[in-house]
């Protein structure tokens, strides 16, 4: 019998429907599933990998299905991974992990990755660029959605947010989702929402950092941190001014973006000193949360995370960017699953790196099995 964390992983996944026509279904869905998920967490990275990873540990999946006809081979488990539902598949994805997370709201950051290699020139295909949700504070994504072909991250993001459950939560993206659409979807959902301004408004841009630079000392609330690593000392100052009825007037400029629920405008300048040379950067947010400075620094730092944390373990543990796979929906589906592996291995309670979890779950099928059944 599978385990109750296992059963209810694969449960979730039962509303996918099998693109292969019924008769000459040898192989069942689930079983192909299963089959990719626990030799992606063991460290295969193609299917011809994942095949033979499953010949050797055949015994240790019919623990959870039958497997009456055996292991597929690489070319099935390629086709039938590139016919999978997209859109379904990280549709499931999404509410499996909805089922993982704490009641307590987070810091949920937004951003985009491109996987470099999946991209087809005779065909006329792009690479494949992924937005993702991640939770800070529980290091788990909350899901994922592709952007379409000739479009961009700011269609992509508002289906990424019709799938997830984000009420409490604090919303933070990068310049590209600062749009006031964006904004009202993030509010919907009964969340909050941190939103970078860049160049991409210039008028508004301009008029928040007039308005830093006029703010008198001590006005406005303030924090400041301090980091040194890597050869480099960096001094945060964030400033935080609730003063915001000038933005959202009615006499102001024509075609001004409205941003809903508009509370906060805040701002961070970077100093960083290495190699007895300094820089300094600004950059300015709105917030839709009547945020002290204090939180705002965390908000800020954690948005980061999901470059660090996320965006940079998916390429060097898990190899993405090596990824050829470039048929179909198989780029996307095999992101989910690695989102999917990602997620199963955060969830284990030792204090080894993700690194070397995913080797000890390639050397040991007991220590595979207690991260698929997300126990102790």
């Amino acid at each position: 019998m599978v385990g109750t964390a296992s059963k209810s992983l694969i449960d979730h996944f039962a509303a996918l429907d099998d693109p292969r026509q019924a008769w000459k279904v040898v192989y069942p869905l689930a079983e192909i599933l299963l089959l990719v998920l626990c030799a992606t967490v063991a460290g295969a990275e193609d299917f011809v990998e994942i095949r033979r990873w499953g010949t050797m540990n055949r015994d240790f999946l019919r623990r959870f299905l039958p497997y009456a006809d055996g292991i597929a081979s690489h070319d099935t488990l390629n086709d039938t991974i590139n016919a999978l539902d997209g859109e379904l598949f990280a549709a499931c994805f999404s509410a499996w992990v909805e089922s993982l997370c704490e009641a307590e709201p987070d810091i949920v950051a937004i951003d985009g990755k491109t996987s470099r290699r999946t991209h087809d020139r005779a065909g006329g295909r792009n690479p494949l660029h992924l937005v993702s949700a991640w939770a800070s504070r529980q290091r788990l994504v909350l899901g994922q959605q592709a952007c379409e072909a000739k479009s961009n991250e700011i269609t992509a993001i508002p289906l990424l947010l019709d799938r997830l459950a984000l009420t409490g939560a604090l919303v933070t993206i990068d310049a590209m989702g600062c749009q006031t659409k964006i904004a009202q979807k993030i509010l919907d959902k009964g969340a909050d929402y941190l939103l970078a301004v860049k160049a991409n408004w210039p008028s508004l841009q301009g008029e928040i950092e007039r308005f830093f630079d006029d703010l008198p000392d001590g006005a406005g609330e303030r924090h400041q941190t301090t980091d040194g690593e890597h050869g480099r000392i960096e001094v945060r100052r964030h400033c935080v001014s609730h003063d915001v009825a000038w933005l959202i007037t009615d006499r102001r400029f024509p075609d001004e973006p409205r941003f809903p629920g508009l509370k906060a405008i805040a701002m961070v300048e970077a100093e960083v000193e290495r190699d007895g040379k300094t820089s300094r950067e600004r950059r300015y947010y709105l917030c839709s949360l009547p945020l002290d400075a204090r939180l705002f620094a965390r908000a800020v730092r954690c948005h980061w995370h999901i470059e660090n944390r996320l965006h940079w373990v998916l390429d060097v543990v898990f190899h993405e960017d090596l990824s050829r796979l470039r048929s179909g929906c198989g780029p996307q589906n095999m992101a989910t699953v690695r989102h999917i592996a990602l997620n199963l291995l955060r969830g284990a309670t030792d204090k080894h790196s993700l690194k070397v979890r995913r080797k000890s779950a390639a050397w040991d099928i007991s220590y595979l099995e207690t991260i698929l059944r997300r126990t102790a």
